[in-house]
């Protein structure tokens, strides 16, 4: 079963997916909806739907306080995501925040599937399994910056293909 979280971003995602990239909404009627407490939208708002994973957030509270979120594009350019992503993603990466960042990814072209689902193996808890937990964020944080830096120094993508993308036949 689906943790409360991951529905509440389901259910604000699929909003912002159908009015074209924003949404306004109040946590009150959210909160109803999913049968939870307002301060739960809240939480889900200051984790996942943050400026360093493309979107921008705007309330007010109080009686007739709303939520406003938009995603901000990339689509025009990847490369300004890849920036922005390397600018903002901390000293370290928790594997959930890698996962959010990957989605994004994909979502604007930057990489395909395949090696979207590479990344994400490469970055996931169970991958870094040998490394102590105190370490086991920075580290993947290290690993992501360094695929990033890789795409924003490497060679000019094909423009008709995501920059990570290949060819089917394991190679570009």
């Amino acid at each position: 079963m689906a943790r409360l979280s991951d529905v509440i971003e389901d259910i604000i995602n699929e909003m912002i997916n159908e009015n074209d990239g924003f949404v306004e909404i109040t946590r009150g009627e959210l909160a109803e909806r999913v049968n939870c407490v307002p301060s739960q939208i809240t939480y889900v708002l200051s984790t996942r739907f943050t400026n360093g994973q493309g979107f921008l957030v705007e309330s007010r509270r109080g009686g007739g306080g709303w939520i406003r979120i938009r995603r901000i594009e990339y689509s025009d350019n990847p490369s300004r995501y890849v920036m922005h992503v390397l600018n903002a993603i901390g000293d370290s990466l928790s594997q959930h925040q890698a996962e959010i960042y990957l989605k994004n990814f994909i979502d604007y072209k930057v990489v395909s599937q395949a090696v979207g689902a590479v990344m994400k193996a490469g970055l996931s808890d169970q991958a870094l399994a040998r490394v102590d937990g105190a370490l086991r964020d920075a580290i993947r944080m290290d690993i992501m910056k360094n695929m990033l830096l890789r795409f924003v120094l490497g060679s000019d993508p094909d423009p008709d293909e995501a920059p990570f993308a290949t060819n089917g036949k394991g190679g570009r």
